[in-house]
């Protein structure tokens, strides 16, 4: 298959390389042309995984986005959602009738990228699907390598126009097979597990983190106390999941740290493998990084603004925007990506299910 991956961070170096061990031809685009320059010379990746360390050819790296996107069949666009607005305007032109687009994962960008081929007026009959987590735990290690450490085993994958969803998941399952259909666009948003995991876990790990060069906050970071505070954060996604009459599995993050029960997203064992890696002791800036900027800032707004729509309350919601506000100095919800700011926040529910369902 033609697969474009678009992005040049962890999560793209680890599908470049990825999808094209599997044998699909990979055009991989990456903005900036001057840290790209290891690839465009020498189009491989160095991949470190559990099956051990070797070279991997990618087949078209480029800087030209209509490069990559045109005349794909799948583009994979594991990027932060804060480079989503932007970037939907700038592939809007691109889309072509039957392309199916993957943001892994999305906080509802796939609505963002719908809306903006709309506004741009093309329309072309293209799928926006979005799951719960990106599906590597990756990091670079250099300008064209990268550890894996960790493959997604469950992603719950929703699409906008819903009505799509049987063909185009059939399509995005050659690439993951981990991939598992869910209701809609929505619903895989509310999967998303980057606001519930992070917030807790920087806000309740500010001194360390502003004290100490390095600091690990999935390991010495994840305590018990925290640990409750996630569960209960947790389960404020899962009612607003509920009062939509989304379907279990909702994916609790419980299961990522449970030794039995159900598997979570990446499978038994995942938060250990994480923490022996190492890769996770980092200097995070708290008014910088993206835990803040993008897994509170849009991803619990999104949480925030749902539940209001839903009627479902959200305290521990509520309480890490405020936090991440004060330590900001910003209004996370005022900038956030909120139903009102999206545009939705007068849908009925009715409505909001036809959008789900026909698209724009």
């Amino acid at each position: 298959m033609e697969v474009a991956v678009i992005g040049g961070g962890h999560g793209g170096y680890a599908a470049a390389a990825e999808i094209s061990e599997h044998g699909h031809t990979v055009r991989f685009w990456r903005r900036n042309a001057e840290d790209f320059q290891a690839v465009l010379a020498n189009p491989t990746i160095r991949v470190k995984d559990f099956k051990g360390e070797r070279d991997i050819a990618i087949a078209r790296p480029t800087t030209s986005l209509g490069e990559a996107v045109k005349g794909a069949e799948l583009i994979v666009i594991p990027l932060p959602a804060t480079t989503q607005e932007s970037l939907a305007v700038d592939c809007a032109p691109f889309w072509e009738d039957g392309q199916v687009v993957f943001l892994p994962p999305g906080t509802f960008g796939s609505y963002i990228y719908l809306k903006a081929a709309r506004d741009a007026g093309n329309l072309a009959d293209v799928t926006f699907c979005e799951t719960g987590t990106l599906p590597y735990l990756a990091r670079k290690h250099g300008p064209a390598s990268v550890v894996i450490s960790g493959y997604g085993k469950h992603l719950p994958t929703g699409c906008i126009p819903a009505r799509n969803s049987d063909k185009a998941l059939a399509k995005l399952a050659q690439v993951y097979p981990a991939i598992h259909p869910i209701e809609d666009a929505m619903s895989a948003a509310l999967m998303n597990a980057g606001g519930i995991i992070h917030p807790p876990l920087i806000m309740m790990n500010a001194g360390p983190l502003e004290h100490f060069e390095r600091w690990d906050i999935h390991n010495e970071g994840t305590q018990p106390a925290i640990r409750r505070t996630t569960d209960a954060l947790d389960a404020e996604r899962i009612s607003i999941r509920e009062s939509l009459a989304y379907t279990a599995p909702h994916y609790p993050l419980a299961d990522h740290y449970a030794k039995e029960g159900n598997e979570w997203m990446y499978g038994r064992g995942a938060h250990g493998t994480l923490t022996d890696s190492g890769d996770w002791r980092e200097h995070i800036v708290l008014t910088e990084h993206r835990y803040m900027l993008e897994d509170t800032r849009l991803g619990l707004s999104m949480l925030s603004s749902i539940g209001k729509w839903t009627g479902v309350k959200t305290p521990i919601v509520n309480g890490f925007l405020a936090i991440g506000s004060a330590i900001t100095g910003r209004d996370l919800y005022a900038e956030g990506r909120t139903l009102e700011n999206l545009g939705l926040a007068e849908l009925g529910r009715d409505q909001m299910a036809t959008l789900m369902r026909e698209g724009i």
